[in-house]
């Protein structure tokens, strides 16, 4: 009779050690999230779930599109961001700054934001909290879910509700006739980037003279 233990694939010492790196890490991170100090808003307090289709900017076109927003609403501004959960993060960072901002997110992980957090699901554009009156933000940030026209008809409905006239769209290279229909944004010159490399080339569109080109 054969030895049964062959048929059980082993891992190799050397699987085993990175997995247990791994897990060893996930936990020192956990760890660090809840020591003292932590800053809730920073990139990966939250991590992206690709399950919800949520693939994050790399931090300095994060970074560079928060400037963007706050530069584009001005003192006092109102920015909302529609499923763009990682120029949220960085808009959070940028502490002092005369500004508020609100995420419109289907991830309800996002509630620890409190009162700032708005739940937003596309398939109901306009099923929107009554506090959040129309055309009462300076500029909306949208990065709809899906590069599909139904996905982005639908978001364009909820950014035209809320915007008084500015748009930043993150789409990707291939929407930019939808974009231009839908929302009569044109594509900028800033190229966004993300932490992950996607396959599918990625675009900004505005609607008015940014700091983009």
């Amino acid at each position: 009779k054969m030895d049964d233990d062959d048929d059980i694939p082993q891992l190799s010492s050397h699987t085993l050690a990175a997995l247990q790196e791994f897990y060893l890490e996930q936990q020192q991170r956990e760890g660090m999230k809840t020591s003292q100090g932590f800053n809730q808003y920073s990139i990966g307090s939250i991590e992206e779930d690709w399950q919800l289709s949520q693939y994050w900017y790399s931090d300095e076109t994060a970074l560079c599109l928060a400037k963007e927003a706050v530069l584009a609403a001005g003192k006092g501004g109102r920015i909302a961001c529609v499923s763009a959960p990682s120029v949220y993060q960085k808009l959070k960072e940028q502490d002092g700054e005369d500004f508020s901002v609100c995420i419109l997110e289907y991830d309800r992980r996002f509630s620890v934001y409190g009162e700032e957090f708005i739940f937003y699901d596309y398939n109901h554009p306009l099923d929107l909290p009554e506090n959040l009156l129309p055309h009462s933000f300076d500029i909306v940030i949208a990065d709809p879910p899906y590069l599909s026209e139904e996905c982005l008809q639908k978001t364009a409905e909820t950014i035209k509700y809320l915007t008084k006239g500015k748009i930043l769209l993150c789409t990707g290279a291939v929407m930019e006739e939808q974009a231009a229909k839908h929302l009569g944004v044109k594509m900028c010159k800033f190229i966004p980037k993300h932490s992950r490399n996607l396959a599918n080339e990625f675009r900004c569109y505005v609607n008015y003279a940014s700091g983009l080109d």
